[in-house]
């Protein structure tokens, strides 16, 4: 996955990676808007809502076969992958579904979807999934995102001074910066990424995929593992703490971070009449006050003392 840093500044983190399950897609759409958010950066677009990551982007090219070769290089769609027209849409169009094996059990697929828009140039829709696609809700994306129907209140500003958790303004510092989509970074302040859900089970198995995914990454080993309680937004809540330590002295984050270990917290809560899934982490030198966390975390969290 695009791990994105808008702004290239500050210590690098560990970027703990979105978690994308299924989700059903909410005959509601200002129930579904609630949950939407989206940020524009360089040409592309990208959204999430219900664990679910995706990206639009628009390209001047026309859609011909000529003119698509050049599109399909730049998603890493090649000659060998099957390019299928979908009836059910209202656009000109062609799909490529792939898939990666990540663990025993664990998948991750991208579907993409190479569209006519109505200026005659081609759009790009991508979603991304640890479960199986959901065409209802890739269809309902599609219809608003090249109909241009999604609200200007889902998308947040690239300049950071406060941030909307799940439906609560949160005040931040201004050394704090997007690296993707709820996903806010403060250096030394701590680092954390979110998703509204519709449902508990959603959440839930967002938090879980992504403990999983992250435990996969190269020169990452798993130092201690509990469940703990916690106070998240108000609302005593169990979450998973993870330490983990680094391999070989080459690795990127830990030279550029200065820190030896870094401790994740995975937290599924019910939240202002959604849930939410949220992991929230912090390198060992970075500034952690009395309560035991650093100052981006104390804002959405706290330990019982």
């Amino acid at each position: 996955m695009t791990i994105l840093n808008f702004n290239g500044k500050g210590k690098l983190y560990i970027l703990t990676f979105y978690l994308l399950p299924f989700a059903v897609f909410a005959q509601k759409k200002d129930d579904l808007f609630k949950r939407l958010k989206a940020i524009h950066n360089n040409g592309v677009t990208y959204y999430n809502t219900d664990g679910i990551n995706f990206t639009s982007q628009t390209f001047t090219n026309a859609f011909t076969e000529k003119d698509l070769k050049y599109v399909y290089r730049k998603y890493a769609i090649g000659n060998e992958d099957a390019k299928v027209k979908d009836n059910t849409l209202p656009y000109n169009n062609y799909s490529v579904v792939k898939s990666i094996k990540i663990t025993d059990s664990l998948s991750e697929t991208s579907s993409y979807y190479f569209i006519e828009d109505k200026q005659k140039m081609v759009t790009v829709i991508c979603f991304s999934y640890f479960e199986n696609p959901g065409k209802q809700f890739e269809h309902s994306f599609i219809d608003l995102i090249v109909e241009d129907k999604i609200p200007m209140n889902v998308f947040e500003d690239k300049r950071i001074d406060s941030i909307d958790f799940a439906g609560r303004k949160i005040q931040l510092s201004n050394s704090c910066y997007w690296t993707n989509v709820n996903t806010v970074q403060c250096p030394y302040y701590g680092e954390m990424n979110w998703s509204v859900h519709q449902t508990r089970e959603s959440a839930t198995k967002a938090i879980q995929n992504q403990l999983a995914l992250t435990k996969t990454r190269k020169g990452l080993k798993l130092i201690s593992e509990e469940e703990v309680d916690v106070i998240f937004e108000h609302t005593p809540a169990k979450a998973r703490k993870v330490v983990y330590g680094f391999t070989g002295l080459t690795n990127l984050a830990v030279k550029t971070s200065g820190g030896k270990t870094l401790t994740a917290y995975y937290v599924a809560c019910e939240v202002r009449n959604n849930y939410v899934s949220c992991v929230m982490s912090f390198w060992n030198n970075d500034q952690i006050n009395e309560s035991g966390l650093p100052p981006l975390l104390e804002k959405v969290m706290q330990l019982p003392k």
